[in-house]
C-alpha cells in the first residue's frame, strides 16, 4: 500500500491520501479529539499517535493536524504507519453506528428561509457545493454554510479539516469565496467565518 501525502496551506496539517475510500459519500467527518472519534476506528488509530490534535476524514483522504510543538519530520512517519496498519488489517473506517454523516447544528438550508431570501440562499448553496467545496477539499478541508443574514448581506461559513485554524483561511474567505459570491449573488455583501 502506498499512501501519498500533500502539504496544505495550514502548516500544522498534512493531507494523507491512502488510495482507498476514506469517508466516501457518507462523510466528511471532523474529529477534534479521540473522544469524538468513537465512531471511527481509523480516526482513533491516528489519534493514538502522540501529537495528533485533529483528524478530518474526506471522501478519499485524511487531513491530520498536529500540536504546535510537534514536528512533522517525526510525526509524519508515525501517522503513515498508523494509517497503513489500519487498512492492511482490513478494519473499517467507520464502525456500524458511525455511518450517519455529521450534522452541523448551526447550519441552515434554503428550506429554513422564505421567499426571495430562500432563492438567494439556494444560489449561495449551489455555488458553495459546486465551486467552493471541491477547491477546499483539494487543500484537505471542507466548508459548510451556516446562515445568511438578509438584512446585512453577510454569509456565515464554517471551515473544517485543514482549513480550521489555518492562517490563510481568512484570506480564502475574504479574497476568494467572498469575491466569487459577490460576483454571482449581488445580495451578498460579505463573508465571515462562523465560530
Amino acid at each position: 500500500m502506498f499512501i501519498q501525502t500533500e502539504p496544505t496551506p495550514n502548516p500544522d496539517t498534512i493531507k494523507f491520501i491512502p488510495g482507498e475510500t476514506v469517508a466516501g459519500a457518507v462523510g466528511p467527518f471532523d474529529f477534534a479529539s479521540v473522544e469524538e472519534a468513537g465512531s471511527s476506528p481509523l480516526a482513533q488509530t491516528v489519534f493514538n499517535v502522540d501529537g495528533v490534535t485533529r483528524v478530518f476524514l474526506g471522501p478519499d483522504f485524511l487531513s491530520v493536524s498536529k500540536a504546535e510543538g510537534s514536528d512533522w519530520k517525526h510525526l509524519r512517519p508515525m501517522v503513515l504507519a498508523a494509517i497503513m496498519d489500519h487498512y492492511v488489517a482490513g478494519l473499517p473506517v467507520l464502525s456500524d453506528g458511525g455511518a450517519a454523516p455529521q450534522v452541523d447544528a448551526n447550519a441552515t438550508t434554503a428550506d429554513d428561509y422564505e421567499g426571495e431570501t430562500a432563492e438567494i440562499v439556494g444560489e449561495i448553496l449551489e455555488l458553495i457545493e459546486t465551486r467552493v467545496r471541491p477547491a477546499v477539499a483539494q487543500d484537505g478541508g471542507d466548508i459548510t454554510f451556516q446562515r445568511f443574514d438578509a438584512d446585512t448581506g453577510i454569509v456565515h461559513l464554517a471551515m473544517r479539516g485543514a482549513c480550521a485554524g489555518c492562517p490563510s483561511s481568512t484570506m480564502t474567505l475574504k479574497q476568494g469565496i467572498e469575491n466569487m459570491l459577490k460576483a454571482y449573488v449581488p445580495e451578498v455583501n460579505a463573508v465571515e467565518a462562523a465560530l
